[in-house]
């Protein structure tokens, strides 16, 4: 699995740490930024991330900020991207199960670097259930189709 990453200036460290993670899981990945804790606009990275997922150049996004608000908003701009703010375990899960969420979006000032971990992990190893919620999905897939034309 090839995953993307990015984060604010308000996220940099705790990407830095999520990096050991990925490490650790095996998984290839690639720093969109931030390099630095030196203030930059989420939406430049979020759009980064957003679109090399989309673009199915990697499998899954993983963005921080202060909240993960910001880059969820910014990165469902971007058709084809799934982007869910996660901030425990069960919803990061339910992110994937449910919703094939592509994109996990995590906020640094709300979300211990422990607590981070596991929501990427199980952001990382949960499935998408298919069946009923496909259906589901695909409709989110047409409401960003028809609000295009």
């Amino acid at each position: 699995m090839r995953v993307a990453l990015g984060a604010d200036h308000a996220g940099f460290e705790l990407k830095e740490a999520l990096k050991r993670v990925l490490d650790e899981l095996g998984m290839q990945y690639h720093d969109f930024g931030t390099s630095s804790g030196d203030s930059v606009d989420y939406p430049d990275f979020a759009q980064l991330v957003a679109k090399a997922v989309a673009g199915q150049h990697f499998d899954r996004g993983i963005l921080v900020c202060g909240s993960g608000i910001g880059m969820a908003i910014a990165a469902n701009k971007v058709a084809g991207v799934r982007a869910a703010v996660v901030s425990d375990i069960e919803a990061a899960r339910l992110s994937r199960q449910h919703n094939d969420a592509n994109v996990v979006t995590i906020g640094s000032r709300l979300t211990p670097s422990d607590r981070a971990a596991e929501i990427v992990r199980a952001f990382l190893t949960t499935e998408f259930e298919g069946g009923r919620h496909t259906n589901r999905v695909d409709k989110i897939s047409q409401i960003e189709n028809h609000g295009r034309r």
